[in-house]
Parts: structure tokens; sequence; C-alpha cells
């Protein structure tokens, strides 16, 4: 009987761990870059998506052309968000994170979003 429940134990310590390292492999894990980080290497991220946060510029969207502009420190970047929806909480001046391919339009670094994201504002406030 001893026999027995250790190898029912060991059965499901290797199950555990296989599913485990299952787990592991298949989640990619993806970087989150700032806007400085994204224009100063923008030749390595042109074309690629990318997941950048930054701070949504004072005056800058423009629900028309369905476009922003995210600051960075010393950089800022054109948000195309005409593929995303867009949270109730997106205003000037947020703090947000934006998933989107980086491309070229005309010289211009821009940042075709398929998904922006605000924090919980409810999280914040007293």
């Amino acid at each position: 009987m001893a026999g027995t429940r250790a190898m029912r134990l060991s059965i499901v310590f290797a199950s555990s761990l296989c599913v485990f390292a299952l787990m592991l492999i298949t989640v990619d894990p993806e970087t989150q870059y700032t806007v400085d980080e994204v224009i100063d290497s923008s030749q390595e991220f042109e074309g690629e998506r990318v997941f950048i946060r930054g701070q949504v510029e004072n005056g800058s969207i423009n629900h028309q052309s369905m476009h922003f502009t995210l600051l960075g420190v010393e950089n800022q970047l054109v948000i195309d968000y005409s593929a995303a929806s867009v949270p109730d909480a997106f205003s000037d001046g947020l703090s947000i994170s934006v998933r989107g391919t980086l491309i070229s339009e005309g010289g211009i670094l821009v940042l075709k979003a398929t998904e922006i994201q605000t924090g919980c504002p409810s999280k914040y406030e007293s």
C-alpha cells in the first residue's frame, strides 16, 4: 500500500511539474517600453509590434483623425487609435499604455494602436 501511495504522489508531482513547465514555455512576456526608448531605437522597432507607455499630451486628442500624441521625457510619438477601442477613462494628461505596430508615415513615426490601457482611477481616489 505504501508503494502505491508513493507512486501516486510521484505521478501527481511529475504531472504538476510538466504543466508548470508548459506554462513557462508558452507564456511570452511582453516588454513595455517608454516613448524615449522606442524613438531612440526606432530602426529596431519599426514594423514591429510594441507595447509603449507614456502620457497623453494635453490638447492632442483629435477624434476626427483618430490621432493623439504620447509624450516621453524627451520625445513624443503620434498614435493612430482608429483600430483601437478607447477606454472610458481616456483623456488628456493621462498616463497610459498602448499596444500596436510602429510604422513610418511620410517620415514621421506613428504607432498604429490596437489596444489602449489606462489605470483604474478608483484605485487612486481617496
